[in-house]
């Protein structure tokens, strides 16, 4: 199956008492039709409330595979729609959390590129609890899984939209995977050596984990 874009998703701001520190979320979002210009920040119509985690150089745009929305629906006992997981990008057909660190993915007229990883929080526990699924320690399952899916940067703006391919322009040697590095943060610290010697990686992750390889 060829990579492809599935569905282009944006959200609005929020409040409620499970919405975390900020007091305000966009984690729920829904798909649109046509065109959806890419900054350097992020999607055009999406709104960034907590700023420290989202948006900006190396959280600008956040992906999600269906393959794995498809294998939370069979746990969770429920349909999973695109979005649900907050991501801006649903792909279908390429495996986003054995993506490397630094791969360049053009998408519509935009190159992104893998810069770091998604960690659950509350928020996201709160926000399944409140559409309906378990959410039970949802934090502990989703860390446990260890698909969680990539923040790209924006490398060149551009547009996307539904139903563009993602191709690969550029994949490094280095072989440090999206899941890997999801892991060498949250489970198993003693990759964090091979995981901070890659030179794409987010400069907050390296900053933050560095004193801890």
């Amino acid at each position: 199956m060829n990579a492809t874009l599935l569905s282009v998703n944006v959200g609005r701001a929020e409040t409620g008492d499970w919405t975390g520190r900020v007091g305000r979320t966009a984690i729920r979002k829904r798909g649109l039709d046509g065109p959806v210009t890419v900054r350097r920040d992020g999607l055009v119509g999406d709104t960034i409330c907590d700023q420290k985690y989202h948006g900006g150089p190396d959280n600008a745009v956040y992906v999600f595979a269906r393959e794995d929305l498809d294998r939370w629906a069979e746990v969770l006992g429920a349909e999973v729609p695109d979005g649900q997981f907050g991501e801006n990008l649903t792909s279908r057909g390429i495996d986003v959390n054995e993506a490397l660190v630094g791969e360049r993915w053009r998408v519509g007229t935009a190159l992104l590129e893998v810069a770091k990883v998604r960690t659950p929080c509350k928020v996201f526990t709160g926000f399944m609890g409140l559409t309906g699924y378990d959410s039970g320690q949802w934090v502990k399952r989703f860390t446990r899984e260890g698909r969680p899916g990539p923040y790209l940067r924006v490398l060149e703006e551009g547009v996307v939209q539904a139903g563009d391919p993602i191709v690969v322009e550029h994949r490094p040697e280095h072989g440090v995977t999206v899941s890997m590095l999801f892991r060498a943060i949250t489970t198993e610290r003693d990759l964090l050596p091979q995981v901070l010697a890659v030179e794409a990686l987010s400069d907050t992750v390296r900053t933050k984990f560095a004193a801890r390889a």
